[in-house]
């Protein structure tokens, strides 16, 4: 895969590195650094946000916008911090953890980091099942079908350079933004309170603290930590220290644009629910199902469809991303890998064999919300350790103050997954 994606890109990184020994170019100086992060972000606008997004919305109204604003702000600093890794190292997270820890901790690191990421494209491939279900009003098992023949069709992208691919990536991510849109345009909430809200924290109630404590805390995919690191680490590769440094300023404008319009697209999940659900008083949708069946009567049947093909894109692209990250962290932790449609196919029978048996496929995105959060400290912890080391990073280590914000990022990360667990299942 990594030998796909630094031919793929080939053209763009002649062009790229052109841009850093400062010579003129045609066109946008920032455009052969861009798609890397938009890959990336896809994780961040994947069905669990629809679910948890919709709940906020539903139940407590604009009141924990802020929320969605703070998670954004901290997954940048953490995306900056993976592409920087791949950037000063030419390695991916996963490849640095082979080389600095025991053979014993490696291996231990990737049989967790392969379950988490099983459970995250299970959770995904269900969500674009889901959205198929919606869209055509058929069952879910064939959904789940038509969904596994469209990840191929994505995944097979890759023969013509991964270019391309992050361009069909970036245009989904676009086509969820323009749907969510179109649903704004159609609930029109109250502007001025939700630029209120977005700045102003506040809480209502002990059950608003959980669901704020939810959309933050399943903040960092730990997937796409490791994906972030590999896009990165042979695509443009800097000559001098100055190269690094300029290239690392294109990468953070890179990062910005895509999780601010992934954030922006988060915020807008939320604020449709607030002025449709919350507003009428329907406080309680519990699902994707319930919100699609809802939408319909209120705001009339274009709304739930537009619903349902962002729900589809958003499921389709990130299951597609994360079958890559799959990819990544068994090339990077063992130096093995398999073809990424035989890894497709397993990660796509677990996700048939639920459909099949009649499991709730929204009780499902729950459980493995909660899998994935036993993933995110052991790949958040070693990026922040291995960034702020000279020694692996060279020009590019951290700053004290980043360190000491990435620290503290990672640590309120991880304690409330821990704290998120521990609720789960003492409520079980």
């Amino acid at each position: 895969m990594l030998a796909a994606h630094a031919d793929g890109v080939a053209g763009a990184a002649a062009r790229g590195r052109g841009v850093l020994r400062g010579h003129r170019q045609r066109g946008l100086r920032l455009w052969p650094f861009l798609g890397p992060a938009f890959i990336a972000c896809v994780a961040y606008i994947d069905p669990g946000n629809f679910a948890t997004n919709v709940a906020g919305g539903s139940k407590f109204g604009y009141t924990l916008l802020w929320v969605i604003v703070a998670s954004n702000l901290m997954a940048m600093l953490i995306q900056t911090l993976s592409a920087k890794l791949g950037i000063a190292t030419g390695q991916n997270l996963a490849e640095v953890c082979r080389e600095r820890f025991s053979h014993r901790t490696a291996i231990a690191l990737w049989l967790q980091a392969e379950v988490i990421a099983m459970a995250t494209d299970l959770a995904e491939f269900l969500g674009a099942a889901l959205g198929f279900h919606l869209l055509l009003g058929i069952s879910l098992f064939p959904a789940a079908v038509i969904t596994g023949v469209a990840a191929f069709a994505i995944l097979g992208l890759q023969r013509f350079g991964f270019r391309p691919f992050e361009a069909t990536i970036a245009a989904i991510v676009g086509f969820i933004g323009v749907c969510y849109l179109g649903e704004i345009f159609k609930a029109n909430p109250p502007l001025g309170t939700v630029a209120h809200h977005a700045v102003v924290p506040q809480f209502a109630g002990k059950e608003s603290v959980l669901l704020a404590v939810g959309i933050l805390g399943a903040t960092v995919m730990p997937h796409v930590i490791y994906l972030h690191s590999a896009l990165l680490q042979n695509r443009i590769r800097p000559e001098t220290d100055e190269q690094a440094r300029t290239l690392m300023r294109f990468t953070r404008v890179d990062v910005i644009l895509a999780m601010t319009i992934a954030g922006l697209i988060n915020m807008a999940m939320l604020v449709m629910a607030a002025s449709v659900f919350f507003k009428s008083g329907l406080v309680h949708v519990g699902s994707l199902e319930t919100a699609h069946r809802t939408l319909r009567p209120i705001l009339g049947g274009g709304s739930s469809t537009l619903f349902a093909l962002a729900l589809l894109a958003s499921g389709l692209s990130s299951s597609t991303v994360g079958t890559l990250a799959g990819q990544i962290v068994m090339q990077g932790f063992i130096r093995r890998q398999i073809p990424v449609i035989v890894r497709r196919l397993v990660t796509m029978l677990p996700a048939l064999v639920v459909v099949g048996i009649g499991v709730d496929p929204s009780r499902t995105l729950v459980i493995s919300q909660v899998v994935l959060s036993f993933g995110i400290p052991f790949a958040l912890v070693p990026l922040v350790l291995f960034t702020s080391r000279r020694d692996v990073m060279g020009v590019l280590a951290n700053h004290r103050a980043t360190t000491v914000a990435a620290a503290v990022v990672a640590a309120l990360i991880s304690g409330l997954n821990i704290f998120l667990l521990v609720q789960t299942f003492s409520g079980l």
